[in-house]
């Protein structure tokens, strides 16, 4: 390479990373992805526009990194974790125990951080705090076992004066309640100014006579510089707290567990107020122990960032008994209503109901209303009499199945759903259909369908929500053990799906999988999209749609990336249409969701982890655990 050559590539190298920075300190859009949802409003939304609905076609692989170590002989093991991208750097925690930066143009290692024993990254992400002039930009993030590090971004060494040489256990005596059980985070910590903001991995379901105590889920914020707790906000509230007497025994919220940020938090930077969206209390399946509609389970806190004083709370799901949770980034916009911007929080919970919400007072902008719902046939149980839903949108997932609406198409596999239902005598219903005594029951959209923690995406130019969805339902069966507790039990409850696991197939109505637009200033649907295919099926029974585990991004020119649908495809839609440009076969599914940025050559990548390692995948074959990069042909 020539003298002068080189001097160019440097200078163009220097001025895309100089212009990311900036970027970050005047407010204007990134190129860069600089955390999980690509910055703390979560909207998962890119400025980039060189790949457009023109040329998407031609985006075609740029690179792979491969995230299994050498000589390792394990299965290949699932990830969440969405890389982020800080300049022409991308990070990211690996399943295998490692946190690992690559050059985001080219793939090449930069250096590897390996955590001791078997302790692996949080499982869905890892963020970027700039540092503060003195200490240096570091990469932050917990684990699986309870450690909150501090790397330095520049090499992956610890930063020595971040609690202890690095590292910091959040597994103190005020959380954990006396009890020695797992306790790790599980999401990216939001970072705010000088502050690391953590949720808590508490872990979730029975556990003997006593089901529902444990550690505590509270969200705590620590000082990026020494790894100091500097405000704690309790989830389950205390006496004299906001919130504690919608708990009608006093006695129920000590050491209860649950009620913890187990997804994405969101941060209004400007006003200083971070969005917890908070999962049910435990168990989550039933609450004979937990009367009362259980502040702030399935819940969205706005608190005050600096302090994590209460601001204003919505409960989307009272006395959650389904684990409907509201695990999904509050998604942080401005919509036009009643002649006015207005700023908003886009709150979902896995029913897939969408409340649009003030963002700064927490009233509803679109009406709210409560409706009647079943009562539960399990002795002891007091479900709330009504729920709350949006009178706009409408439900952005599948709400009800019946055995008239059971899959029409393949009879082999309407045959099996018909005989499954009319065999087990199964209950079916709406979306607060409580799980029966002793008896299978299938309350659409099911915890693990629906919207589930990666929550959607927002175009600003066309003021569009995007979401992709998962209409996959699960049987559930409430048996009693001897000890008096409760578990859903049954060889078709638990995760299984309501469909024919041999063949990966469902018994719920098509499509399974949605891509789903919503008009946020009207609140009116635009599209519902199928959104996956069964290759399993012949050709003229494909067009299924297929369930997913990650979210969609959205770009300023006009596109919606989606991985996602366990048919493993990567695609590309025209966001104001829904129209499909571009379709891609990957070796696995994308189990995390995609990302965006400009790298030093000055190209747009869409980048996103392959992985093998899920449950959900729709064929056995499983080849690749990687990073996968995608761009346009250089010129």
């Amino acid at each position: 390479m020539s003298r002068i050559t080189s001097k160019l590539a440097l200078s163009l190298v220097l001025s895309v990373a100089t212009c990311a920075l900036a970027g970050a300190a005047t407010g204007a859009p990134r190129t860069d992805w600089p955390s999980a949802n690509h910055d703390n409003t979560s909207v998962r939304y890119s400025p980039l526009t060189q790949i457009n609905e023109k040329n998407v076609n031609k985006l075609d692989q740029a690179w792979v990194y491969h995230l299994k170590p050498a000589g390792f002989t394990g299965r290949l093991r699932y990830d969440e974790s969405i890389p982020i991208v800080i300049g022409n750097t991308m990070y990211l925690g690996s399943p295998y125990g490692e946190v690992i930066a690559l050059n985001a143009t080219t793939g090449a290692e930069k250096w590897k951080f390996k955590l001791p024993g078997d302790d692996t990254p949080a499982k869905r992400g890892i963020s970027y705090w700039p540092g503060d002039g003195k200490i240096p930009a570091s990469i932050i993030f917990g684990t699986e076992d309870g450690i909150l590090y501090s790397l330095k971004a520049s090499d992956g060494t610890p930063n020595a004066g971040f609690g202890n040489g690095g590292t910091v256990d959040v597994k103190t005596p005020e959380v954990m309640n006396g009890f020695k059980v797992p306790y790790g985070i599980l999401q990216a910590p939001a970072i705010y100014k000088n502050l690391v903001i953590t949720g808590a991995g508490t872990g979730e379901g029975p556990g003997g006579s006593n089901a529902g105590t444990g550690p505590s889920g509270d969200t705590r914020a620590w000082d990026a510089r020494t790894g100091k707790l500097v405000w704690t906000f309790h989830t389950v509230p205390r006496p004299g707290e906001v919130g504690y007497d919608s708990w009608d025994d006093p006695e129920s919220t000590i050491a209860r567990s649950g009620v913890n940020v187990w997804g994405y938090m969101s941060v209004d930077e400007k006003r200083g107020i971070v969005y917890m969206p908070l999962g049910a209390p435990n168990n989550d399946r039933i609450g004979i122990d937990r009367h009362g509609n259980g502040l702030f389970g399935s819940s969205v806190v706005a608190v005050d960032a600096n302090t994590g004083k209460y601001l204003w709370h919505f409960q989307l799901v009272h006395h959650d008994a389904w684990d409907y949770d509201a695990p999904e980034a509050p998604l942080l916009v401005d919509i036009k209503h009643g002649g006015k911007t207005v700023p908003a929080v886009l709150a979902m919970d896995k029913a897939a109901l969408l409340f649009t919400l003030d963002r700064v007072t927490g009233k509803p902008i679109f009406p709210v209303e409560e409706r009647p719902v079943p009562a539960s046939d399990v002795p002891g149980e007091k479900m709330s009499p009504t729920q709350p839903f949006p009178t706009l949108p409408e439900p952005i997932g599948q709400h009800t199945v019946s055995r008239d609406n059971l899959y029409k198409g393949e009879p082999a596999l309407q045959t099996y759903c018909e005989k499954m239902v009319d065999d087990n005598h199964m209950k079916l219903g709406g979306p607060f259909l409580p799980i029966a005594n002793n008896q299978y029951s299938v309350s659409p959209p099911g915890p693990a369908g629906g919207v589930n923690f990666w929550g959607g995406t927002f175009d600003p130019k066309l003021n569009l929500f995007i979401t992709n969805v998962s209409n996959v339902f699960q049987p559930m069966r409430l048996v009693q053990r001897p000890d008096g507790s409760w578990a859903n039990q049954g060889p078709l409850a638990g995760l299984r799906r309501f469909g024919d696991i041999d063949r990966h197939l469902l018994c719920g109505p098509t499509p399974w999988g949605e891509l789903v637009a919503i008009n946020m200033d009207t609140g009116a649907t635009v599209y519902h999209k199928s959104l996956g295919v069964s290759d399993q099926l012949a050709p003229q029974y494909q067009n299924t749609g297929r369930p997913g585990g990650s979210g969609a991004f959205t770009t300023a020119s006009g596109l919606t990336f989606v991985g996602a649908t366990d048919d493993s495809r990567f695609r590309a839609f025209k966001t104001a249409t829904g129209e499909m440009l571009w379709e891609k076969k990957l070796p696995s599914s994308i189990e995390d969701s995609p990302i965006s940025y400009q790298s030093s050559d000055g190209r747009q990548f869409v980048a996103a982890v392959v992985t093998g390692g899920g449950i959900g995948t729709a064929t056995t074959e499983v080849q690749s655990d990687v990073v996968m990069a995608f761009a346009l042909p250089k010129k």
